[in-house]
């Protein structure tokens, strides 16, 4: 799959950004993003993160002290 941006010109034609290796008369098909959509789902994904972030490192998390650790990793600060 090859993906190129695109200029509307009219209704019915675009001018691509760069050239495509497809022959003239070979069909392809178009996807054309709406903004408004994307940015809500956008949205949507920043909030589902932010709970689960809030969820995972909020006050109700306990604070673990070094002689919790049972296996210390070696590698860690490196």
């Amino acid at each position: 799959m090859v993906v190129v941006e695109a200029r509307v010109v009219d209704a019915t034609h675009l001018e691509l950004t760069r050239p495509i290796d497809t022959p003239p008369g070979e069909k392809v098909v178009v996807s054309v993003l709406d903004p408004a959509r994307e940015d809500s789902e956008r949205d949507a994904w920043l909030a589902i993160s932010h709970s689960a972030l809030a969820s995972a490192y909020g006050d109700s998390e306990p604070e673990y002290t070094q002689g919790m650790i049972k296996e210390p990793n070696p590698e860690y600060g490196r």
